[in-house]
């Protein structure tokens, strides 16, 4: 399947007032976009539509892939579809225009709950799940899911961020995934099978999402209003690896910039794991004070490293020159496959050990500490 990401073509700020300062409910304008607005995901579509005639639909779903590639925007539009009392409730579709689809654009209806992790937390407190301790399951996602629709056809919750559920929380999902309330869906979004607990995918549905081909991806970045014109879209789309978040990290000169120089650094024969730490030190720190702002710069630097070393398992396995659209990084990782002697092996211990970076980021370790490791686990690996 092709993934897809689409943003809103418009919104409401309140339940009371349109963005052209008309009445919410009384207006004709579209609220949000349409399925047919949506770049990718067909068979997931045509997937929830067969549910949806046959009424099958399960209760939890796992929605994994790749970071930028449309699982919220996919998710939203699921929710809205089956929220709208102005469609046929077997067909996935929405109006629009009608109360349920202006307060789901709103984030206001009563009946579409949305937890995410809170940007100082490395894990989704329990007490988004149950309430706080002195009001457990008194209130809380769980609590709010089991009570029955209060103006739409269901109760739907959507989760961000699974991958940041600790033990503790999967547990207090577990008898809301195992004895599903009436009327009731839940959909958890994460970024891939494996981080998710076993407890949570055991008793999910997954539904895969893949990435954007180039040319959805320039696309959608067309759309975008920090998009000066079609050539950069094309340009960042090249280099994004499918992925909206990427592109918008790549639009800022510096980082593109110092992404030029980190895969150069990669190519060369010999890594200088001490140089390599501190110029990526010095690039996340000029991201600002905020200590998010700075994760996800480091994020991103991982992320472009882990996109190298796996497009060199990729030529080494195939034993032919990486065709990826991105010509930077097919010819750093055609440079380095000239020399480099640890074979695939080596290449994918040097991938997953950026995809365990990126992971450690997300538990709060000490940027200088976990610089210094991974690239002298790099300069190792890649000697061996």
């Amino acid at each position: 399947t092709v993934g897809g990401y689409a943003l809103p073509v418009g919104s409401v700020a309140n339940q009371s007032t349109s963005l052209a300062g008309y009445p919410a409910w009384t207006t004709t304008r579209r609220t949000g976009m349409q399925w047919e607005e949506l770049l990718g995901h067909a068979t997931q579509r045509a997937w929830f539509q067969t549910a949806l005639t046959n009424r099958r639909l399960a209760t939890s779903f796992l929605f994994v892939g790749p970071h930028g590639t449309g699982k919220r925007t996919f998710a939203r539009l699921l929710a809205q579809s089956l929220l709208c009392r102005a469609t046929d409730p077997n067909q996935l579709s929405h109006c629009g225009t009608c109360e349920d689809c202006v307060q789901v654009q709103a984030d206001t209806h009563p009946d579409l709950l949305q937890v995410s992790k809170p940007a100082d937390k490395a894990a989704i407190p329990v007490e988004l799940l149950i309430g706080e301790r002195d009001k457990r399951m008194r209130e809380g996602l769980c609590h709010d899911i089991s009570l029955r629709p209060y103006a739409g056809r269901r109760k739907i919750a959507i989760l961000d961020d699974a991958d940041h559920l600790n033990v503790e929380g999967a547990n207090c999902l577990l008898k809301t995934l195992e004895e599903p309330p009436i009327d009731s869906l839940l959909i958890l979004i994460g970024s891939s099978l494996q981080r998710q607990l076993p407890t949570i995918r055991s008793r999910c549905q997954s539904i895969l999402f893949r990435p954007l081909s180039q040319e959805q991806l320039s696309q959608l970045l067309e759309r975008q209003e920090w998009i000066s014109s079609p050539a950069e879209a094309a340009e960042l789309a090249a280099h994004s690896d499918g992925s909206l978040t990427a592109a918008r990290a790549l639009a800022d000169p510096e980082l593109r910039e110092f992404r030029d120089g980190l895969l150069a650094a990669l190519s060369q024969p010999m890594l200088a794991f001490g140089d390599l730490a501190k110029q990526c030190g010095t690039i996340v720190d000029a991201a600002g004070k905020d200590g998010r702002a700075k994760r996800d710069r480091l994020k991103t630097l991982f992320g472009f490293a882990a996109a190298f070393y796996r497009g060199l398992t990729l030529q080494l396995d195939a034993a032919q020159n990486l065709s990826s659209g991105d010509p930077l990084l097919e010819s750093s990782v055609s440079q380095a496959a000239g020399h480099w002697k640890p074979g695939s092996p080596g290449a994918m211990a040097c991938w997953r050990r950026c995809l365990l970076a990126i992971e450690q980021v997300d538990r709060n370790a000490n940027q200088t500490g976990l610089l210094e490791a991974w690239s002298t686990d790099l300069a190792t690996l890649s000697r061996c």
